[in-house]
C-alpha cells in the first residue's frame, strides 16, 4: 500500500515536483481520485454549489461539512484529505477556529484543514497549528467573501493590488500554513506570490508557475453545467452522458425492454408451477 502523503510531504515538495489536488464530496469520487494517485483531495465547501444546489458557498454548515468529509475520508487511503472551514466558523477568533477545526478533524477525519483570507485570519492559524492542525491558506479570490468584493472576480490585477496580496501570503506563512491556494489571479502574480514564499502555492486560476493545481471534480468531468469558469478545463463531458444514459433507461422500463431475462431472478420450474 503506497504511503499516506503528509502535510510535511507537501511542503517539501516544493520546487521538486508539481503537486495534485482535487475536490471530492463523497466516497465513491473520493476513491477514485485517491487510486489516480492524487496528492490532496480537498472537501471543498464548493460542495454547497457542486451538490447541494446553493447559489454560492455561504450557506454551508459545519454539519454538511462534517458529513462529506467523513465520507471522504473512508475513501481516501493516499491522498492527504483536507477539510474547509466554511463562513463564519473560524472568524470570531481562535478559539473559535480550534473548535470548528476539531469537529472536521475528529468527526470528519481530515489531516488538514483550509481556510479563507490573510493577515486577519493569521491568529487562528496559529492556534491552529500550535493545536497539531495542518493549514492550507486561501488568498486571492475567497468566495466565502464575494458579497465584499462584488462578485467572482479576478483579484490582483494591479502592481499594489499584487503587493497586498503577497503580505498575506507571507502572514500565513508566518503564522504556519503548509501551502496557499491561490485562486482566480493573474499568471504574473502567481509566478511572484511563488517565488516570494518558502511554501507551495497551489492555483485555481493562478497560472502554470503555481506548485500545483486544484481544480472542482465536477467541473473537470463537466458534471456541473451553470456555469464555467475560465480557468477549467473540461476533461470530460458527463452530463451528457449520464442525461443520456438516464434517459435511455427512461424509454426501456416505460417499453418493457428492462428488466429482462438477463436482469431478473429465475426459480425452479418445479416451484413456479406450484404458484398457478
Amino acid at each position: 500500500m503506497a504511503k499516506r502523503i503528509t502535510a510535511p510531504d507537501i511542503r517539501a515538495s516544493k520546487g521538486q515536483r508539481k503537486i495534485t489536488m482535487l475536490t471530492a464530496y463523497d466516497y465513491p469520487f473520493a476513491k477514485i481520485v485517491d487510486e489516480a494517485g492524487i496528492d490532496m483531495i480537498l472537501v471543498g465547501d464548493s460542495l454547497g454549489m457542486a451538490v447541494l444546489g446553493y447559489d454560492d458557498t455561504i450557506p454551508v454548515t459545519m454539519d454538511e461539512m462534517v458529513h462529506h468529509c467523513s465520507a471522504v475520508t473512508r475513501g481516501a487511503s493516499h491522498a492527504l484529505v483536507v477539510g474547509d472551514m466554511p463562513f463564519l466558523s473560524y472568524e470570531a477568533g481562535p478559539e473559535h477556529a480550534l473548535a470548528s477545526a476539531g469537529r472536521l478533524f475528529k468527526e470528519g477525519g481530515v489531516r488538514a484543514v483550509k481556510l479563507e483570507g490573510g493577515r486577519e485570519v493569521a491568529p487562528q492559524t496559529k492556534a491552529l497549528v500550535q493545536a497539531g492542525i495542518p493549514v492550507v491558506g486561501h488568498v486571492g479570490l475567497t468566495p466565502q467573501r464575494v458579497a465584499g468584493i462584488g462578485g467572482f472576480k479576478v483579484q490582483g490585477k494591479t502592481a499594489d493590488a499584487a503587493r497586498i496580496i503577497l503580505e498575506d501570503a507571507k502572514a500565513l506563512q508566518e503564522a504556519g500554513c503548509f501551502a496557499i491556494i491561490l485562486e482566480a489571479v493573474p499568471a504574473a502574480m502567481g509566478r511572484y506570490i511563488t517565488e516570494a514564499l518558502e511554501i507551495p502555492t497551489i492555483g485555481i486560476g493562478g497560472g502554470a508557475y503555481c506548485d500545483g493545481q486544484v481544480l472542482v471534480i465536477h467541473d473537470v468531468l463537466g458534471l456541473f453545467e451553470r456555469f464555467t469558469p475560465k480557468f477549467v478545463k473540461k476533461y470530460a463531458n458527463m452530463a451528457a452522458d449520464v442525461r443520456e444514459a438516464v434517459t435511455q433507461y427512461k424509454n426501456e422500463v416505460e417499453s418493457g425492454v428492462f428488466p429482462d431475462a438477463e436482469h431478473s431472478f429465475s426459480m425452479d420450474p418445479d416451484e413456479e408451477k406450484k404458484l398457478s
